[in-house]
């Protein structure tokens, strides 16, 4: 085996090479490394930016998939994990307890979405992945009802242009073909409503009237399978993978209305978005809204260590309390409630109190605002739209002289990626969608770095 130091003398041409020889990275076409796509050999990260084995800066504008908060190597969270690593790396979490996982799970019960006249959130369940959050959820919706003798509820519901991670459960919640269409004969087979996207209004229809009529769709369907559904799952305010599409806080308070009607769960998926992604700590806080199910990930942690948490009601808890074995909850992780993790997650609430982020955000998101808005008029820009630190450009397909569209969907987004990481920016689509998701830390001279390079990725790789 290599030492450690060879890596040190390899430059990035002989790093991509032994990569590619041994490595099968996710979510990527292989075949693309090393000719369409470059593949970037990353030694370190500080705050914003992210430096290459050759020295080169990228600002990593996506926060390495929308995990990073505070920036990349953020010391008041790596000092908490140094500090908890010294102490007790890992515990069965069967039987046993410790200090970070017990102080974590009082903080996120005490810092919850609320709502007036229902319950609040009271438990919480670890995992160690977005996915696996989901799947929790899922089943613990059902296996409640069950132990109550409801055994009739045994479908979902879920959003058109869903996503709620690649888990075999958490895959049959996703309605986006690119993901689903191969393994649909594995799958469950949700309830697919109307996604409220606003960018999918009626012409001269607002935002709000949109989410109204779709939730008056999302009504329907609860009606025609009474007592059938154990829960709708639903990415709150916007649909990330689907292409960061956003809608109005007014669906989310029919969801809920909807859901008590006929005795459903209410599931929301906060995973990409929740910790300040929005504006707030919790979309779900913008309807006034509390869920059943809050699955929170990701940036849980500040983006340092994978873990995830399932928060619930003491009425779905209370369903599973009984003398036999066969009525409790007996999903598990063998690193559920890690104590590394559990410690950068803490740390990361303590900033949110210490630094008023959420304040700092809110100037951000107005800043990119404006640095964004004049890429609204380029021809080939279809909308720009933002829902507090999520800003996203829709790109409308080439056309030919009869109107209709002439590119393949995917191949603007993928000239532009290219286009952007040759000038030091991550700028990775979703499609033909280019997004501005940074770390709270970035500052004036990022933004308008980033802002420069994405209407160069517009105007030159995307074209007229």
């Amino acid at each position: 085996m290599d030492s450690p130091t060879d890596f040190s003398r390899l430059d990035a041409a002989a790093w991509r090479e032994r990569d590619l020889a041994s490595v099968w990275h996710p979510c990527t076409q292989m075949k693309e490394h090393p000719g369409t796509l470059p593949l970037v050999p990353i030694r370190r990260a500080r705050g914003a930016w992210l430096e290459g084995v050759d020295g080169k800066r990228y600002l990593d504008a996506v926060s390495s998939w929308w995990t990073n908060l505070f920036g990349h190597a953020e010391p008041r969270i790596a000092a908490a994990i140094a500090r908890q690593a010294g102490e007790l790396e890992h515990v069965i979490y069967a039987g046993f307890s410790h200090e970070p996982g017990l102080r974590l799970a009082e903080a996120l019960l005490a810092v919850a979405p609320r709502q007036a006249g229902r319950a609040p959130l009271a438990k919480v369940f670890y995992a160690d992945n977005g996915s696996a959050a989901i799947e929790v959820a899922l089943k613990m919706s059902f296996h409640s009802h069950y132990n109550r003798g409801d055994t009739r509820r045994t479908r979902f519901v879920a959003l058109g242009n869903s996503y709620h991670g690649e888990t075999l459960g958490a895959l049959s919640m996703g309605d986006i073909p690119l993901y689903r269409r191969v393994y649909a004969p594995l799958l469950l087979q949700p309830l697919f409503a109307p996604s409220p996207d606003a960018f999918e209004a009626a012409p001269g229809e607002s935002a709000e009237a949109c989410a109204l009529r779709r939730a008056g769709e999302l009504q329907a369907i609860f009606e025609a399978h009474p007592g059938e559904i154990s829960a709708l799952i639903l990415e709150p305010l916007v649909q990330c993978a689907g292409g960061m599409r956003m809608h109005h806080p007014a669906y989310l308070r029919r969801a809920r209305e909807i859901c008590d009607a006929h005795g459903a769960h209410l599931i929301a998926d906060e995973i990409a978005v929740g910790f300040g992604r929005t504006g707030t700590l919790f979309a779900c806080e913008q309807a006034g809204i509390a869920p059943d199910f809050l699955c929170l990930s990701k940036g849980l942690t500040g983006g340092f260590m994978p873990l995830s948490a399932v928060l619930t009601t003491d009425h779905v808890y209370e369903a599973f309390l009984d003398d036999s074995r066969e009525r409790a909850f007996l999903h598990s992780h063998s690193y559920s409630g890690n104590p590394l993790a559990c410690a950068a997650a803490l740390a990361s609430l303590e900033i949110f109190g210490k630094d008023d982020v959420l304040a700092r955000n809110r100037r951000t998101a107005e800043r990119m605002a404006e640095l964004a808005a004049p890429l609204a008029a380029h021809p080939r820009v279809a909308q720009v739209r933002q829902t507090g630190m999520i800003l996203a450009i829709e790109t409308r397909a080439a056309s030919g002289e009869d109107g209709t569209a002439v590119e393949i969907a995917g191949r603007a987004g993928l000239r532009a990626y290219r286009h952007a990481i040759e000038r030091g920016v991550v700028l990775r689509p979703l499609g033909d969608v280019l997004y501005w998701m940074p770390p709270y830390c970035v500052g004036e001279e990022e933004l308008l770095h980033l802002a420069a390079v994405t209407a160069s990725a517009i105007e030159e790789a995307i074209g007229p």
